[in-house]
């Protein structure tokens, strides 16, 4: 039984660890399918993971490219609707005044479009002899935090690099954020070594839950994904965790166990505010 006025301490959350080709309409068509099977499993929040409806790659980003709304988006709003789920759209690469972005839009139970984040940090790496990666050779950064709420938790969102940067989580958690979802495709050099452990990491040190939606692994894609979808409670502990396969991940999420966890170990109350801040310069 739910309490008038009280939040619902339970709840599903699924990921579609979905195996992306470069026919953009089967991926939509694909994507569609397996979040109704998500949503059949009693799924309440769900979401896709990056770059769902394209391949990896800066030569691919302006091809696949769409306003938004646009056809993809079009497609996930209509699905939200029909099963009446908050529908997390991992993300796309968006066509906006010229420039590129790779960004995520949220769809409610009714279709709306509740918000859209653009990927803050642009994944530009190089580890000699493994991989070299410039996403900023195409793609702009966003410039703006993203959360939105349910009736469950309010929800922070990332892109994939962006789970590097602690700061970020720390901006949600003060926002309220009990959950944070990442988007995200690490691939063969960095999934198996910080995949995990960046989630672990910002799952403990701000006492939320984090989910992770990574592509299926195609071996012959020209940037491979780790795979590995994932959701760490706020404990630390993976709840659940995808091989390499397409698949629906799933796991219940409970608020009620997160309060326990900050009445246990109250680090918010107990942190040095007199000595440091982690501060937001934008709304």
């Amino acid at each position: 039984m739910v309490l008038p006025g009280r939040a619902m301490a339970t709840f599903r959350l699924a990921l579609i660890q979905l195996q992306v080709s470069s026919i953009k309409s089967d991926n939509l068509t694909r994507a569609c399918g397996l979040i109704r099977e998500a949503a059949t499993q009693g799924a309440k929040i769900v979401s896709l993971p990056e770059c769902f409806n394209s391949p990896y790659g800066t030569k691919y980003f302006p091809e696949y490219a769409e306003k938004i709304p646009g056809e993809s988006t079009q497609k996930l709003s209509e699905v939200a609707k029909e099963c009446g789920i908050y529908l997390i759209g991992g993300s796309i690469p968006e066509e906006d005044a010229g420039k590129l972005y790779n960004t995520c839009a949220v769809f409610g139970p009714d279709g709306t479009l509740l918000v859209k984040y653009r990927k803050l940090h642009l994944f530009d790496i190089d580890v000699p002899g493994k991989i070299t990666f410039q996403e900023s050779k195409t793609l702009s950064p966003g410039d703006s935090f993203s959360t939105f709420d349910t009736p469950y938790c309010r929800v922070g969102l990332g892109i994939c690099y962006d789970l590097r940067f602690a700061e970020l989580a720390q901006i949600y958690a003060q926002r309220g954020c009990q959950l944070l979802v990442y988007p995200g495709a690490f691939n063969m050099t960095t999934g198996p070594a910080h995949w995990e452990l960046l989630q672990r990491g910002r799952a403990v040190d701000n006492q939320v839950y984090v989910a992770t939606a990574s592509p299926a692994r195609d071996d012959q894609a020209s940037y491979v994904a780790w795979g590995h979808s994932t959701i760490v409670s706020p404990w630390g502990d993976v709840l659940a965790e995808a091989g390499t396969e397409e698949t629906v991940l799933c796991s219940d999420i409970d608020l009620k166990k997160l309060a326990e966890i900050r009445q246990q170990i109250p680090i918010f109350s107990q942190k040095r505010s007199d000595l440091y801040a982690v501060e937001a310069k934008k709304p």
